[in-house]
């Protein structure tokens, strides 16, 4: 088994899907890795990190990929990636599927076996490689230290001689991984807490970090919760109630944290302009969905905006790349869990179970064909 990693091209990736940990595990299993020069640099992992567990660093990514069995990506191969990856190669990667038929198609064309590691079942076997929550996790916790940041005031309460300094109110919306880590690390640090999700089993969540739930907890509220733990989308009525209380309650908060999306659609929008404009001059929102088109109203992607009012808007993209070490760290454990049950410890060979559950609900394409059954081309799952 042949395993290549590279640097990847996407100028805000600074993540890399492997570590030497993850290398040094691998290579024990049979596989040899051939790695690019500098793939690990922005992570803080340097070749001879990789070197000294195993690896074999060459100058450039068509030289990693040439021979390569298995290919670790954090982000989907792009054309030129493709061209360079073998045919009937497996790529292991988060593929951002939704929307994007042409990339799919191109997978398909180029005939690799295309894992997206976002479509990871939710059952207790695949929490290890469960990459949605291994980095919205850390992008929970970086949300709260950007607001920070950006926010000109002391998070907990200080009673000084001097006088008293109240303590931040802050208000994340969606109680999600990111959400509920960013209720945590905001609590850490001494602030006023209080959050709001569509999910009826949040509000137990939410409490039970000390935070205030905030929601309008009628019928439709108990229903709103998918078989798989995501959150549905409400009707406009109940948007419209939940819209009314939760433009009273910004008003009063310092810090808005939002981390709402919805699998396969753009992401909700949650705060208006007119919301943005009650708060206070100084007070800061951070969108952590701003990659799916935002929550936030003149949110702009990649940016801090201010607005009229002084209010500042933090637009990051990919966000757990902004702790590139440790997002890294556990990306490449996620990808090194799945992979592992691909291999047959034996023969010490690659020997997938294509009839697998975990197998069946991330692989995209396969022997020339996009096969997973949500992403087909619409010709060809009516055919089927």
């Amino acid at each position: 088994m042949k395993i290549a990693v590279i640097t990847e091209t996407d100028s805000h990736e600074t993540r890399v899907a492997a570590s030497a940990e993850t290398v040094k595990k691998l290579s024990a299993l049979g596989a040899s890795f051939t790695i690019e020069s500098g793939a690990g640099q922005r992570s803080g992992i340097t070749d001879a990190d990789y070197e000294t567990a195993g690896a074999s660093i060459v100058k450039t990514a068509k030289a990693a990929l040439k021979e390569a069995d298995i290919v670790l990506k954090v982000r989907r191969p792009n054309k030129t990636e493709l061209g360079s990856i073998k045919k009937g190669a497996v790529v292991l990667a988060i593929m951002d599927p939704y929307g994007h038929d042409e990339a799919l198609q191109a997978m398909a064309e180029a005939g690799i076996a295309a894992f997206a590691m976002e479509l990871m079942p939710r059952i207790t076997r695949a929490q290890v490689m469960d990459v949605l929550s291994s980095q919205a996790n850390l992008a929970g916790y970086r949300a709260v230290i950007e607001s920070a940041e950006e926010f000109g005031r002391a998070f907990p309460m200080m009673m000084t001689a001097a006088g008293t300094v109240p303590a931040a109110r802050v208000f994340v919306m969606g109680a999600g991984v990111a959400g509920l880590q960013a209720i945590a690390t905001a609590r850490r640090l001494g602030a006023v807490v209080t959050a709001t999700d569509v999910r009826p089993a949040s509000k137990e969540q939410v409490e039970s970090l000390g935070a205030k739930f905030i929601a309008v907890e009628d019928d439709e509220f108990k229903q709103a919760e998918t078989s798989g733990g995501y959150a549905k989308e409400m009707s406009k009525d109940y948007q419209a109630k939940q819209a009314a209380l939760v433009a009273a309650h910004i008003a009063k908060q310092d810090i808005v944290i939002t981390t709402a999306l919805i699998p396969g659609r753009p992401a909700p929008r949650l705060i208006s302009a007119d919301m943005v404009a009650s708060m206070r001059a100084g007070s800061v929102i951070v969108d952590l969905a701003v990659e799916r088109g935002g929550n936030v109203e003149g949110v702009k992607p990649g940016e801090v905006a201010h607005t009229a009012n002084d209010v500042k808007i933090v637009g990051h993209l990919n966000v757990p790349g902004r702790l590139a070490a440790s997002a890294s760290q556990l990306y490449s454990k996620n990808l090194f869990s799945f992979l592992e049950t691909m291999i047959d410890k034996t023969n010490k060979t690659l020997a997938i179970h294509w009839d697998d559950e975990l197998v069946k609900a991330t692989n995209l394409t396969r022997d020339g064909h996009v096969v997973h059954p949500q992403f087909q081309p619409k010709e060809a799952a009516a055919s089927a």
